[in-house]
């Protein structure tokens, strides 16, 4: 019988710390391969557990693979052999390669959207990663379409139609190595002679990008709504991107009313395009979220861009796009040439991911574990703010909100105060062509990277280093 000391401190839900510990001794090797695991009522009486609390670990543990069950004979420990060694080798090898990297100082890093190893379903990808290379040996020595392998593409648009109820055709949809090189992609198809506009506060790698193309690039101001009409009429902008589920690093999510500006923008003048950024649309923790732009877009203005660093893994370099169908033709006769930069296998590994329904439950598993997260450090933020002075904005959305901390010092004073305590936060001016004045003293926290077990800590650290800066 299973025996477990479990903390009953509030920090994790029961069952996601009764799944780390079997997880920990399936990854050790205490429970071996084969190995027949107690049933859950008998494991909840042992525990003193309830019996839907075991279910939910066993369940969490089947999804990703460590466990597996047998119809009238229970749940066995499965053979992770591989899986095993790839994880291990993927946490080491960093730190060796970089022992003096200054990431390794932090105690949380809340200015990065980075996927903690924990999260990764290393098991369930392993044995998909045998599949391919059993089942899919010739496909794999076949060139890849310019695009993205058909069943790839096909998988992303059930995704689109299941998730945000998007119709959309697979041939429609283009793949690549990460949204950087759809943005290249997308300024040779578009034209280097457009004028493009960027949201201001905004992501600075965007413009960076569109810069080093050497296209004339405009940040236009927001308002409460998002990006103002009028300025991308004044400007004589052609192209505009937005993000309108979840503005970063605003965290505003659009209004129908503004969109429905945008999409009548985009259709007053022959050559206009939206560039809809939906990096987090599946993480919305409150309500339903509201339709994309494409959804909604009837004359074929829009191009819907994606990418799974923020749903499966940072490390994971392919995103999509979805262009109007007369845009998918010019891209086939003009760019058509290009290799698709994301290699068959992956390709090929990710459809059956997503085919084989655990994308969908790793979403739904990240947006509770991402929930509870959040909920901890706004719940330890305000708590240890004993004196209030610390306002949390935009958390329903996305991973990432806004913290506004009632200083006497300056934000960067700030920032540097909360790094001597091994703290990274970055302070919303940053974001800014132009800092207003109204930007100072809110920052941005995203905490999608930092361990679920060092949350109290940083909220005790950060109120605490508040609490030094306010009284200086």
């Amino acid at each position: 019988m299973l025996t477990y000391a479990i903390d009953r401190d509030g920090t994790l839900p029961m069952y996601r710390k009764l799944y780390e510990l079997i997880k920990t001794d399936i990854l050790r090797g205490n429970l071996a391969a084969g190995q027949k695991l107690p049933s859950r009522r008998a494991l909840a009486g042992n525990l003193g557990l309830g019996v839907s609390t075991v279910e939910n670990a066993y369940s969490l543990l089947e999804d990703e693979g460590y466990i597996c069950s047998q119809p009238q004979r229970g749940f066995f420990v499965a053979d992770i052999t591989a899986a095993v060694s790839h994880t291990t080798g993927a946490r080491t090898s960093v730190p060796q390669k970089h022992p003096s990297s200054a990431a390794q100082n932090l105690y949380a890093d809340f200015s990065a959207n980075r996927t903690s190893a924990d999260d990764f379903p290393f098991s369930v990808w392993a044995k998909i990663v045998r599949t391919v290379l059993s089942e899919n040996r010739d496909e794999l020595m076949t060139p890849s379409p310019a695009a993205g392998t058909l069943e790839l593409r096909t998988a992303i648009a059930e995704h689109l139609c299941a998730f945000r109820g998007m119709n959309i055709d697979p041939l429609c949809i283009v793949v690549g190595a990460g949204t950087e090189y759809l943005y290249g992609l997308l300024i040779q198809l578009l034209g280097f002679e457009k004028k493009y506009a960027l949201e201001n506060p905004g992501y600075s790698k965007i413009q960076k990008i569109y810069s080093s193309y050497g296209v004339c690039c405009k940040t236009l101001d927001m308002d409460e709504s998002g990006i103002k009409i009028d300025a991308l009429k004044e400007t004589g902008t052609e192209v505009v991107h937005v993000s309108p589920s979840h503005h970063f690093p605003l965290g505003l999510v659009m209004p129908v009313s503004r969109r429905y500006e945008l999409l009548s923008w985009s259709s007053q003048q022959n050559g206009r395009y939206i560039v809809e950024d939906d990096y987090d649309g599946e993480f919305r923790f409150t309500g339903k979220p509201l339709p994309t732009l494409k959804s909604i877009d009837a004359l074929g203005n829009v191009i819907y861009m994606n990418t799974f660093t923020k749903t499966l893994a940072s490390t994971i370099r392919i995103s999509y796009m979805v262009l109007p169908p007369q845009l998918m033709e010019e891209f086939n006769r003009r760019l058509g040439f290009y290799s698709c930069t994301v290699p068959a296998f992956e390709q090929y590994a990710l459809a059956r991911f997503m085919k084989g329904g655990f994308f969908e439950k790793h979403i739904n598993r990240m947006r509770k574990a991402y929930r509870t997260k959040r909920d901890l450090l706004i719940e330890g933020l305000e708590k240890n703010s004993l004196h209030g002075g610390i306002k949390i904005l935009e958390e329903n959305a996305g991973l990432h909100f806004l913290a506004r901390f009632d200083l006497i010092c300056t934000d960067q004073e700030f920032r540097q105060k909360l790094l001597e305590h091994g703290i990274k936060m970055e302070p919303l001016s940053s974001y800014y062509e132009n800092p207003p004045a109204v930007a100072e003293h809110y920052f941005v926290i995203s905490y999608s990277s930092v361990p679920c077990e060092r949350i109290a800590g940083c909220a005790e650290l950060i109120a605490k280093t508040f609490t030094q800066c306010r009284r200086t």
